[in-house]
């Protein structure tokens, strides 16, 4: 069975929900032509993300796209800066996008990111709070790009990245702000692993079809004791979007966002497909 998630009544249906079987199901990401995520995403994420949760039989989900060239890139610089700060914390008390992030990280289901494209910004924040990561060697741009834009990244990444590859790698990934290829990534520990484009669809079908037969108790009881041990604390991430709506209104950020829009930022071609090299150059 499956379904569109659009619980606010629109026609912007975004996110695909497949429910594979009673215990494997497929995210898939669907906002052409790239994938940019915005407030109104955020009730769409928040119901599936809730239905995870709760549902009694899932045990495992992938997360993926069906937007060429991009997995999920950064958030909708457009919308209005309301429509964000007028959403009300969610059940962990902290704002929307982090607060689905902490959920989807504790969540009693095996999460997994397939990634193919950009996963930039918000794209490596969700793929962060995913148990698990797989890239296309070829085709995974993995970025918290924000930094390069004079923005203080909000979801999570200087929680979660240093836990994974170190303190030094991860401020390369952070203050560098350039796009990290897929096959660097797994290097880095950014990603689980990193196979050819070819592979990719097969081998995370195959593990999550072969974790969906186990035992759920004994799945969420294991990851329970590995979120202890390795999960960030609410208190580390909720000052991160703080930081980062404050920081977007800095006239530094102001300015690089407005030069990056200027080149033909949030729109398909060559800034949006090499959003590192553009960064870079801003302050040249």
């Amino acid at each position: 069975m499956s379904e569109k998630i659009s619980p606010t009544g629109t026609a912007t249906e975004q996110i695909f929900l497949a429910r594979r079987s009673r215990y494997y199901w497929r995210v898939t990401f669907d906002r052409p032509p790239l994938n940019i995520f915005g407030p109104e995403t955020i009730p769409q994420l928040n119901e599936i993300i809730t239905a995870l949760e709760t549902d009694k039989d899932v045990k495992v989900v992938v997360f993926d796209s069906a937007v060429a060239g991009s997995f999920l890139t950064h958030y909708d610089f457009l919308a209005k800066l309301e429509d964000t700060t007028g959403l009300p914390p969610g059940p962990t008390g902290l704002q929307p996008l982090p607060d689905m992030l902490v959920r989807l990280s504790r969540a009693p289901v095996v999460s997994i990111a397939s990634i193919r494209g950009r996963a930039t910004g918000v794209g490596s924040e969700l793929a962060l709070a995913c148990d698990m990561r797989f890239a296309s060697r070829e085709k995974a741009i993995l970025s918290q790009w924000e930094v390069g834009a004079g923005v203080v990244p909000g979801g999570g990444p200087m929680a979660r990245l240093p836990r994974l590859m170190g303190r030094g790698r991860a401020l390369e990934v952070l203050l560098g702000a350039d796009d990290i290829p897929g096959d660097l990534a797994e290097l880095y520990g950014y990603v689980n692993r990193s196979l050819p484009d070819s592979d990719l669809d097969a081998f995370v079908e195959s593990l999550a079809t072969r974790i969906a037969s186990f035992d759920k108790r004994a799945i969420s009881e294991t990851k329970h004791f590995a979120d202890v041990a390795s999960l960030p604390p609410d208190y580390e991430i909720a000052p991160e979007w703080d930081v980062c709506l404050a920081s977007i209104m800095r006239p530094a950020a102001q300015k690089r966002i407005r030069m990056l829009m200027e080149q033909g930022f949030h729109a398909p071609g060559d800034v949006e497909d090499r959003l590192g090299y553009y960064v870079g150059q801003l302050g040249r």
